[in-house]
């Protein structure tokens, strides 16, 4: 996307392979005819790096016959969309959505069971390409990441901006995904920029068109502003960022707080934050939504146990502990409640997530509701710092050994080589669902 609000002195590269291009009908490098130019293209560094319906993408990549159509990836009908392609995004699919409404906007949907260990290694591979160019990479999910390039000129010997232009192409001709590239000078507008120019885009936002741009956009537009604020700052007349420059930062610190602070900040185009390469995953968990409503608390304890354990399982993998525990429940007509505990030390135990959750599932559940949903995490991560064991509890000590000890055995001889009582019982009633599905086999003829 090509931002040019002055054109005297304005650097044009190669979208393709980022030499530098004249104003020629191709690159006299790579023969491409797709060019971005913008006076301070090559003094800028921090960039935001954001894949293009990333998982969607990926489904598209191993199976060329879904390239065409519109694509979800989710769960079944009672699910919710965990991604949408470009194509379903036309007909308002969003994510989050739930699958029955996204299937009644565009019927010819096709919904694709998702493989998160399959993105999280594409996602990998595509986070040590942006070390590879720097490190001091941010990610803030599985794909996307803030990156600071900085001083990277005399190391790779181009600019920042021809770095992430041949990264763009590396990731597309390796991965086989697409990435939209915003480039500024702090991490609000690189934000910003990245979604101005998409899929497979590269927008450019400076000094000196920054503030130009974001005075006509509405207050709504930056990036954290949900709609219950919007609509509070409007009903002040703030309804442009124009409007909340012409606020003081005393006025929009007394009237909305460090928010009002932020955004008096942002609105000038403002934001001191560092790229910060140690920040990386925040939370931990695990969701299951059922293929009928339960209001059963018995049900949801069994249910809430295995959310649990994929949770553990998780973090035992990543070798993390979090000291926040969260219940997540969502009804039967979509209203979602979360619940939360902080403990004296990090966890990372199925036993000890489930029995601090147990009483704050029991306290919400009155068998007069019914859900569709449950869910259990952990926050306010680090490095586990060992079991913790419950004093009131006797037992305690003996489970989390037993726990440590199916791991192993479960690492070694599979999934189902070790299971609790209530595993036991809910893998039983689940081998049993399944046969009395089958149909009866035919009696042998006399």
């Amino acid at each position: 996307m090509e931002m040019t609000p002055n054109a005297t002195n304005t650097t044009r590269l190669c979208r393709d392979c980022g030499s530098s291009a004249a104003r020629v009908e191709s690159c006299a490098q790579c023969g491409s005819q797709r060019s971005i130019s913008h006076p301070e293209i090559n003094t800028l560094s921090i960039a935001h790096v954001d894949c293009d319906a990333f998982y969607c993408s990926v489904e598209k990549r191993d199976d060329p016959t879904l390239r065409d159509k519109p694509i979800v990836v989710g769960g079944g009908r009672r699910g919710v969309v965990s991604a949408a392609c470009y194509h379903a995004r036309v007909y308002g699919v969003r994510s989050a959505m739930p699958m029955f409404q996204a299937l009644k906007l565009c019927p010819d949907l096709v919904v694709v069971k998702g493989h998160m260990d399959k993105y999280a290694h594409e996602g990998s591979r595509i986070r040590e390409m942006m070390r590879a160019l720097t490190p001091l990479v941010e990610p803030l999910s599985i794909d996307e990441a803030f990156l600071d390039l900085t001083g990277t000129e005399r190391l790779h010997g181009r600019s920042p901006a021809q770095s992430l232009i041949k990264l763009q192409a590396d990731i597309l001709r390796e991965i086989g995904v697409t990435v939209s590239i915003g480039l500024s000078y702090n991490k609000f507008l690189a934000k910003t920029a990245s979604d101005l120019d998409k899929p497979n885009g590269f927008a450019v936002l400076g000094q000196d068109d920054a503030q130009a741009f974001l005075a006509k956009q509405s207050v709504g537009f930056i990036y954290g502003i949900g709609p219950a604020f919007a609509a509070k700052l409007e009903r002040i007349g703030l309804r442009t960022i124009a409007d909340v420059r012409r606020q003081t930062d005393r006025q929009m610190a007394d009237r909305f707080g460090d928010h009002g602070l932020r955004l008096a900040q942002l609105a000038r185009g403002e934001d001191h934050r560092r790229v910060n390469p140690v920040s990386g995953r925040k939370s931990v968990s695990a969701e299951t939504t059922f293929n009928t409503d339960i209001a059963d608390l018995e049900q949801l304890k069994d249910k809430l146990w295995q959310v649990c354990l994929k949770t553990a399982d998780r973090s035992k993998a990543k070798n993390l502990a979090g000291r926040t525990i969260t219940l997540k429940l969502k009804t039967s007509d979509f209203k979602s409640i979360s619940r939360r505990r902080t403990l004296q030390q990090p966890v990372q135990l199925a036993d000890t997530i489930f029995s601090a959750l147990e009483p704050l599932l029991e306290a919400e559940v009155d068998g007069r509701k019914s859900y569709r949903l449950i869910g259990a995490g952990i926050s306010g991560l680090s490095k586990p710092l060992g079991d913790i064991a419950d004093m009131l509890d006797e037992k305690s000590t003996k489970r989390r050994l037993a726990e440590r000890a199916s791991d192993i055995a479960r690492a070694k001889f599979g999934s189902d080589a070790v299971t609790t009582g209530r595993g036991l019982r809910l893998r039983q009633a689940r081998e049993k669902n399944i046969a009395e599905s089958l149909p009866s086999k035919p009696k042998p003829e006399d």
